[in-house]
């Protein structure tokens, strides 16, 4: 990760991989979410509270501001957006924040993923990079366990390379679930947490800074952003090739770098 990368290469990259432009996530698959978080239904509150109502006209809207989806209600089926232009702006006020909380000093961070499928190479990359610039890693709770629901599988916090994550004792689990969080959060209060999905979700419910990544069809964290709770959401497809992320991650580090 050494070559710095204009705006428009990253955006020709995010668009040529889809990681943001025309986006694998159907438009079906948004909407039922949309639909699932205005009813709150749990699994994507990704551990965060609401003031206001956020109905699904609201929310849909939301996702139209601030991701770039169709803003088209009479849009029900088939290709949705991100605007890689959001993206980018995200990536760049989350490379500020990361760059604000190096600079105060020996900072406690925590990075973690819901998403490890994909999004475990831009955490491991960012975690490498504040450990490098002083920064304190979070690696509290490690093995503590709890069981999920449907088929009650056990789960347990592992740390690679500095990045919490859940395994199920064969792999690495992707969970929307804000428990792991909150079981860091009862033994250490992180400065910043960079994370996705309920990691971050819970991070911003228990009032930490928190700059986290989500995908088109995961609309909690942008409201949490809304409301003040999540300082930046990055809007991206979450789940494209591992590979696919590192100009991504080149273009954070060298924002962060330059910074500091």
């Amino acid at each position: 990760m050494t070559s710095r990368l204009t705006r428009d290469e990253l955006r020709d990259h995010l668009i040529r991989t889809r990681i943001a432009g025309d986006v694998a996530t159907s438009r079906e698959n948004n909407l039922d979410h949309y639909r699932s978080l205005a009813l709150r239904d749990p699994h994507y509150m990704f551990g965060l509270t609401f003031e206001g109502t956020w109905a699904y006209r609201d929310v849909l809207a939301l996702m139209s501001k601030s991701a770039g989806v169709v803003a088209d209600p009479g849009h029900r089926d088939g290709q949705d957006t991100i605007d890689p232009d959001r993206t980018i702006d995200a990536l760049e006020a989350m490379a500020d924040r990361i760059a604000a909380a190096l600079r105060r000093g020996s900072p406690l961070i925590a990075v973690a993923t819901g998403h490890p499928t994909g999004l475990l190479t831009v955490h491991m990359g960012l975690a490498r990079l504040v450990a490098a610039h002083g920064a304190r890693l979070v690696d509290a709770a490690e093995g503590w366990t709890y069981v999920t629901g449907g088929f009650g599988r056990r789960r347990a916090i592992r740390y690679v390379d500095d990045v919490a994550l859940l395994d199920d004792g064969g792999g690495l689990v992707h969970t929307h679930d804000p428990h792991p969080m909150r079981a860091i959060l009862a033994e250490v209060r992180p400065d910043l947490v960079i994370a996705d999905h309920g990691w971050a979700g819970a991070a911003g419910e228990a009032g930490i800074e928190t700059v986290g990544f989500a995908d088109s069809n995961d609309p909690a964290l942008f409201v949490g952003e809304d409301e003040g709770k999540i300082a930046v959401c990055v809007p991206l497809d979450d789940n494209v090739l591992p590979r696919y992320y590192g100009p991504l991650t080149v273009y954070l580090v060298d924002r962060i770098t330059r910074g500091l």
